[in-house]
């Protein structure tokens, strides 16, 4: 059971540079599954510092809306709110922005994301 560290409001993120390595196969674009991985990352950042020894979590739903392209070389960013817990099952908010070098931010995609806390293997 999750201990009482792990509370609604916690907050992560990530990011990633897209390269040959994350874009769909048949576009150079970021994928829809790379952005998802993301976002998942940004969700496991914000409660590792609040898991019991011996715990992690474990996705088990992802729901997300992929909104707009990203190129080659372009910056993205995850991030990611906890706002539920439920024993031990944990609900996300998740959003992934295009940052520019210029400044500001363009979301590309955004949705929730469900992880489940659980003793992690000996």
């Amino acid at each position: 059971m999750p201990g009482p560290d792990l509370k609604a409001g916690l907050k992560g993120d990530t990011q990633t540079v897209v390269s040959e390595a994350n874009v769909a196969p048949h576009v150079p674009k970021f994928s829809t599954p790379s952005m998802i991985q993301l976002m998942e990352q940004a969700s496991m950042e914000s409660v590792a510092a609040h898991l019991s020894a011996g715990e992690t979590t474990v996705g088990f739903e992802v729901n997300v809306r992929h909104l707009a392209p990203a190129d080659i070389g372009d910056t993205i960013r995850a991030r990611a709110e906890l706002t539920e817990v439920d024993r031990n099952r944990l609900t996300f908010r998740v959003e992934a922005y295009h940052v520019p070098e210029s400044g500001g931010e363009r979301k590309i995609g955004e949705g929730t994301h469900r992880r489940a806390v659980i003793q992690s293997a000996a």
